[in-house]
């Protein structure tokens, strides 16, 4: 009796499966479960061998459960180098939610389990009709009469500042079953995880601007806004007691002019809706200062009006320095007053506050605004693939200067092919290959990770594309008929043509292991002997595979299994020198995004200690010159602008203020002080009972009396370096 592979589950604890042997998942079996090979890939006690199949206990389940999720969505992941697996599936974590997602078009399987498994879409939970759509709500009637409305989250701000936002999918009538999709999240698609989007790659060099791993981009994927991310800042205003009395928050602010509180309520709250910039007011708030000493004029005015105006200060909150966009959400929680809930009571916050006892001891009123910025991408922002591929935009080309196809269809993006090699990635050169066949042929490319499509495989999908062409049998879009080619291939009239030219169709187009190479066969013999070749039907596939090799080395023209297209340069109109691979490659937008990195200062705070400028963005600081750039400028004998580094842009406290008055008055900058610095390591000096104090070149160096007398019996000769001299001569 031979060995089959069963259909019965078994679980193993780690310690029970070492007594067994252990085939691997992907272990090839014939329709009735028997192996095919006599000798198999297994494990036993924690070491891998060979065994024949009547010496196998199991078989694991799937080859995906020695991976995480997250590496079980890289298809052909067993291609990819470790370092690079790893740093796709980590990638995929920064990937940002983008405002029209697209599921992959090569994918692992994994997407919708993933997508589901989130808790981020929403799904029927029986079978049932659905009662009506909108975009906040779902109504479903299931097949047992109950009915249930789903709530969607709209535009909910997520800890990374991302925008979390559920749309709905299902309509109105649909019949619906137990786990179908109703509404899809922020980043699925169909209910299928969707982090990026499908590119028409080129890997070729193009002037330089992709070296060392930088991106190219086509104008056309920014103003489709492909790349398009909405991101979610939160600002935040207490009102609190102080000793002096309570904060208000108010649209009654001193020294501030109606223009700054255009977009603020009578309550001092900004309006939803208004668009926004760095330094606009938010909130109104004032907080009460101690009593100044008044000038005359101050008090002759108090005696003339007999007033007194209102010490507060301007504490409002307002927008960061480089931040902007628009105000989607406010609220306002406040505590109850005394007497609150009262007839005839007068409540002091606005009719929309949030009256809430779940206030910290102190703090009157906290408002929340929420600002919205809708940012496209842009040159210095980073995109990654699902294989470790990463880079940063370095220029956004026009549609007419990108490289393009014979038929006049520009590329997406340029990516360097110089880092494949040495990353060892090879899974997104498959991956762009079987993207061309699947997008030109019109099907979804399932590659489970260790079990999905193999180098041959591709080849023949690529020839598959070439052979439809060649029929004039690809259409434009879906046909709507079903064959095992393409949603997009009018099937009867390639197979006619195939016929014609002297092939079996079912062959050619079958997915079965044992026609696995015929695709291959024919597109190679039509293409070799469209370029002149004689005698090549019937030979040996390596000798066509030579012969192939041989003409792009002398006519630099590529076979179809070569998945490498002519390009043609959109600036000139000339093909390029060499085909070029081109495929669909799936990229991802990260969160490493240049406008949250991008910093300038002029003034700013300093440190209390060092009287130098803070440092990093979040602090409003300054760049810091280190001790290598210090050298870097004498270096260059740049002794003025070292001087400056060093004094007045750093910690000369006098220095500055001076620079600062000289430039207000447009003169030359002159007086420079002593840097805090030096005065800190005087005091540090001083701390360790060393009398140090500084002194001017005109000013004559002279020692106490009673410091010169104690020097003896200190052991100290200041008249060492003479004495010496005297006993051995000049």
């Amino acid at each position: 009796m031979r060995p089959f592979v069963s259909t019965d589950v078994e679980y193993l604890s780690a310690d029970a499966e070492e007594q067994f042997v252990i085939a691997q998942a992907n272990s090839p079996v014939d329709e009735r479960g028997h192996f095919q090979s006599e000798r198999l890939e297994a494990r036993q006690g924690g070491h891998f061998i060979s065994a024949t199949p009547d010496q196998v206990d199991f078989v694991d389940l799937t080859p995906k459960q020695t991976v995480s999720v997250a590496a079980s969505l890289i298809p052909f992941l067993e291609h990819d180098d470790a370092n690079r697996a790893l740093m796709g599936a980590n990638m995929q974590r920064q990937a940002v939610p983008l405002v029209r997602p697209e599921a992959p078009l090569v994918a692992t399987g994994m997407e919708l389990r993933s997508a589901t498994d989130s808790g981020q879409i929403v799904v029927a939970e029986k079978d049932g009709v659905v009662l009506s759509v909108t975009g906040e709500a779902i109504t479903v009637r299931y097949d047992d009469g109950e009915e249930k409305t789903y709530r969607l989250f709209k535009f909910v701000r997520s800890n990374q500042g991302t925008c979390l936002n559920q749309r709905p999918i299902a309509r109105k009538g649909q019949r619906v079953r137990r786990g179908d999709p109703l509404a899809d999240s922020c980043s699925t698609d169909g209910g299928e995880l969707a982090l990026g989007q499908n590119l028409l790659a080129a890997f070729m060099a193009w002037e330089g601007y992709n070296f060392e791993d930088a991106i190219i981009i086509s104008e056309a994927v920014v103003r489709d806004d492909r790349y398009t991310s909405i991101h979610i800042e939160k600002y935040e205003v207490e009102a609190r007691d102080t000793k002096l009395g309570p904060e208000e928050i108010t649209r009654d602010i001193p020294n501030v002019g109606e223009e700054s509180l255009r977009d603020l309520d009578e309550w001092g709250v900004i309006r939803v809706g208004a668009e926004v910039r760095a330094g606009d007011i938010l909130v109104g708030k004032i907080t009460p200062k101690g009593e100044t000493e008044l000038s005359a004029e101050e008090k002759l005015l108090r005696a003339i009006f007999g007033e007194k105006a209102r010490e507060v200060k301007d504490t409002s909150k307002r927008v960061d320095p480089g931040d902007w966009g628009r105000i989607i959400a406010t609220r306002f929680f406040a505590r109850p007053d005394p007497g609150h809930g009262q007839p005839g009571h007068q409540c002091r916050w606005p009719p929309y506050a949030e009256i809430t006892e779940q206030m910290s001891v102190g703090i009157n009123a906290r408002v929340v605004v929420f600002v919205a910025q809708r940012r496209p991408i842009t040159v210095g922002d980073k995109m990654a693939g699902r294989h470790g591929n990463k880079g940063v935009v370095a220029r956004i080309l026009p549609v007419e200067d990108m490289p393009h196809l014979p038929d006049g269809t520009p590329v997406d993006i340029i990516l360097n092919p110089i880092g494949v090699p040495s990353r060892m990635n090879v899974g997104q050169v498959l991956e762009t290959h079987l993207g061309w066949a699947a997008r030109r042929l019109g099907f979804r490319a399932i590659s489970p990770v260790f079990d999905g499509g193999n180098p041959k495989t591709i080849e023949d999908a690529l020839s598959r594309v070439w052979l439809v062409e060649q029929a004039g049998a690809l259409l434009p879009g879906p046909s709507g008929k079903p064959n095992p080619v393409g949603e997009n291939v009018d099937y009867e009239k390639a197979s006619a043509w195939l016929r014609e030219q002297g092939y079996d169709p079912d062959k050619v187009f079958s997915d079965s292991d044992e026609h696995v190479g015929e695709a291959k066969r024919a597109a190679l013999e039509l293409w070799l002997e469209q370029q002149g070749e004689t005698d090549v039907r019937g030979r040996p596939m390596a000798e066509l595979d030579d012969r192939a090799e041989r003409l792009l080395m002398e006519r630099g023209v590529a076979a179809p299994t070569y998945g490498r297209q002519v390009l043609i340069d959109g600036r000139t109109g000339e093909p390029f020198q060499q085909p070029v691979t081109v495929g669909y490659i799936y990229m991802m937008k990260l969160i490493h995004l240049v406008e949250d990195k991008s910093h300038a200062r002029s003034t700013g705070p300093y440190s209390l200690i060092t009287q130098q400028p803070l440092g990093g963005k979040a602090q409003f600081g300054g760049q810091r010159f280190g001790e290598m750039e210090v050298w870097a400028l004498e270096a260059y004998g740049a002794a003025h602008t070292l001087q400056e580094m060093l004094t007045i842009k750093s910690d000369d406290v006098v220095g500055r203020q001076k620079a600062y008055e000289a430039i207000l008055k447009g003169e030359d900058i002159q007086e420079r002080g002593v840097p805090e610095s030096f005065k800190v390591l005087m005091r540090e000096l001083q701390s360790l009972c060393l009398s140090v104090q500084p002194l001017r070149e005109e000013e004559p160096v002279s020692l106490p009396e009673t410091a010169t007398a104690e020097l003896p019996r200190l052991g100290i000769d200041l008249s060492g370096f003479e004495k010496e001299e005297e006993v051995l001569g000049p």
